[in-house]
């Protein structure tokens, strides 16, 4: 996966996160999900299913046990991504 995908993972998850939250909290790539946005993990399951979907992958729920930042979040689905 080239450095474009990552940044199309990236922008895809900030939007999404920006849609996902009442917050007029800046989102970056060390934005806290839950601390700063209050991601819930209903909010947190429907983006996973969005993402899988756009990328083409499958995101194992126990994967997301160490996500705690939007980066943290896009390295993983890059991973993924690049994986498959």
């Amino acid at each position: 996966m080239t450095e474009s995908n990552y940044d199309e993972i990236m922008q895809l998850l900030c939007d999404r996160l920006s849609s996902l939250t009442n917050s007029d909290t800046q989102i970056t790539p060390e934005t806290n999900l839950i601390s700063q946005l209050s991601i819930d993990s209903i909010k947190l399951l429907n983006l996973i299913m969005e993402i899988e979907d756009t990328f083409d992958v499958s995101i194992p729920i126990n994967a997301l046990t160490d996500i705690h930042t939007v980066r943290g979040l896009a390295d993983l689905v890059h991973k993924i991504k690049s994986a498959s």
